[in-house]
């Protein structure tokens, strides 16, 4: 059996933390950190949708992503230009989706909820972490709101999000990878869904590799373990700072 360079279990998490106190004039900031992964996820509240949406008394929900130059060992450009990376564009549109998933838009009124996902540090699982300290952002900024907003939170929250990578290494499947895991590993696959377990997204792929549907099903339902425990950490801060009634 291989053993893992941080001493973990094959199917243990990297430490989890989040930090709601992050000075910003977002509604919803949260410092998400997997490990040596560190994001910035804020939510801002624009009181005005995309055209294609004005007049219908729905709101929208977008999200931007990008890692910080110094988020990396050797200093990463900014894009620019209007020019982003496509890597940077496909998580974008992951975390979009996910988010999106999970807030019924029709009940906050015309506003657009801006979810920014900004790396601080990167050692793998970005995509993922970003996604875990999104869903709080999100909650933190329609908790900022909801006054002024048409329905309870709890009925436009109608559950909550969370993402974990998962790889086969050696032939062993192993939970939450950091950059060096993942970049060795023979499958990686990255997992979304619904704190009560409902899937949104499955991303997976070999690297010069192919995988089997038993190991498949291995990474999934290993994939499952690391959501369940990320959402007891969601819900615990929820619990902690944000009512939703």
């Amino acid at each position: 059996m291989s053993s893992r360079r941080d001493g973990r279990s094959a199917g243990q998490l990297r430490p989890i933390h989040f930090d709601g106190d992050v000075p910003s004039h977002a509604a919803g900031r949260i410092i998400a950190s997997m490990g040596q992964t560190v994001v910035l996820c804020t939510c801002t509240v624009d009181n005005k949708v995309p055209e294609f949406l004005t007049g219908q008394g729905k709101g929208w929900l977008t999200a931007e992503y990008s890692m910080l130059p110094g988020s990396t060992l050797t200093r990463k450009p900014r894009d620019r230009g209007g020019k982003i990376d496509g890597r940077s564009v496909e998580i974008q549109r992951l975390i979009g989706r996910a988010l999106r998933t999970v807030v019924d838009l029709n009940k906050i009124g015309e506003r657009t909820l801006w979810v920014d996902c900004d790396v601080l540090r990167a050692d793998g699982g970005t995509r993922t972490t970003s996604i875990n300290g999104a869903y709080l952002a999100l909650v933190a900024a329609l908790h900022t709101l909801r006054g002024q907003l048409p329905h309870p939170l709890r009925e436009i929250l109608k559950g909550s999000v969370a993402a974990v990578s998962v790889g086969l290494c050696d032939g062993e499947v192993w939970l939450d990878l950091d950059y060096l895991e993942d970049k060795d590993a023979d499958v990686d696959l990255n997992l979304v869904m619904t704190g009560n377990q409902q899937f949104i997204e499955i991303q997976a792929g070999g690297e010069e590799a192919t995988f089997s549907s038993e190991q498949l099903e291995q990474l999934v339902n290993l994939g499952k373990s690391g959501i369940a425990a990320i959402t007891e950490k969601q819900w615990a801060l929820v619990s902690a700072k944000w009512s939703l009634d």
